[in-house]
């Protein structure tokens, strides 16, 4: 393993106590880990916060074999040592990353292929928004759902992480977007990000409002979270030929659906789940990004939405704060 300045044998971590609401979240010292072949320890900078580490804290998402226990899945910070078989990477190297489990913590080991540059001029804590919602969004709606320029986009929760990305980068890519949104002020968000039509569903119907913004055509692609009653729902909603890509059960697991109109539309619903996905596979979407996202985000094109920043001791503030429903994009602890 090759290092840089000396690395200590501990550090702090928040780890999940026992399951249960977000007081659970305690500071604990732990172990350094120790990057394997393949492997990068990153200095961790800031730590972004996801609804999957929610779940994680409640019990209900354990992480994949093999995988730190402590939450989080995305960081940014400094290459502060590697292990075997890196040719890439050099210590001191400014990355964010994507990462199985294990960003609440002052060093994370990631594998390489996870590991991307800072996007130009971005801030750590900028940068720590980036990993989890992005590699999301461009596979589950760009390799996943098949968006094309000039299709027409629907995002179900639009202010949140996952939403106020999928907005921005499907207008970059000449897509029209719709969203659903809980207030005027998330809606107003959605539409200052690029959001050509922002349906507030506590308001309107979503699947009348959606054949009004498309003249009746629906939408080819749908980006749901919610599941549920909305299964049905996006069926209406959806195009001939339509996409639905299902990337979380909000609103449950279980549904009862008329297969009839996935028959006659043709629809496609698929689902997918990232965490557990093989090092190739994200390397893979990790590749994609770089080339057709990364220049994006370094011209500023695009960018993270920033809801709170707070301190890694203060992580149980934020999983209050992703939990009270009120954020509008992301949530980033500062590690320091």
């Amino acid at each position: 393993m090759a290092s840089g300045q000396k690395i200590p044998a501990k550090m702090t971590a928040i780890a999940i106590s026992e399951p249960g609401g977000p007081r659970v979240l305690k500071p604990e010292t732990r172990d350094v880990p120790v990057p394997g072949p393949g492997e990068v320890l990153i200095r961790v900078r800031a730590a972004g916060v996801n609804r999957p580490d929610v779940l994680q804290r409640k019990g209900a998402y354990p992480p994949p074999p093999g995988a730190s226990d402590l939450p989080g899945l995305e960081v940014s910070g400094e290459v502060a040592a590697l292990g075997d078989q890196i040719s890439r990477w050099r210590i001191g190297d400014r990355v964010c990353a994507l990462t199985p489990g294990g960003g609440y913590a002052e060093y994370v080991k990631v594998h390489a292929g996870s590991v991307l540059p800072l996007p130009a001029g971005f801030t750590h804590t900028e940068a720590a928004a980036v990993p989890e919602t992005y590699f999301t969004v461009w596979h589950n709606v760009f390799e996943r759902g098949g968006l094309k320029s000039g299709e027409t986009l629907l995002v179900h929760g639009g202010s949140s992480g996952i939403g106020t990305t999928a907005i921005q980068l499907a207008a970059a890519f000449g897509a029209y977007v719709v969203t659903t949104a809980g207030s005027k002020e998330k809606c107003d968000a959605c539409l200052k990000l690029g959001a050509d039509r922002a349906i507030n569903y506590r308001e309107e119907d979503f699947v009348a409002a959606v054949k009004d913004a498309t003249a009746g055509r629906g939408a080819n692609v749908i980006l749901d979270m919610v599941a549920g009653d909305y299964v049905t729902r996006n069926y209406e909603a959806a195009a001939v030929e339509g996409r639905i890509v299902q990337i979380a059960v909000q609103g449950g697991a279980a549904a009862s659906v008329d297969f009839s109109k996935l028959m006659v539309k043709r629809l496609t619903h698929t689902g997918s789940t990232l965490r557990p996905r093989t090092v190739e596979f994200k390397a893979a979407i990790a590749a994609a990004l770089e080339a057709q996202v990364w220049p994006l985000l370094g011209s500023r094109k695009i960018a993270p939405v920033m809801d709170t920043i707070l301190p890694l001791s203060e992580a149980w503030r934020a999983h209050e704060r992703m939990e009270d429903g009120e954020h509008i994009g992301k949530i980033v602890l500062d590690v320091g």
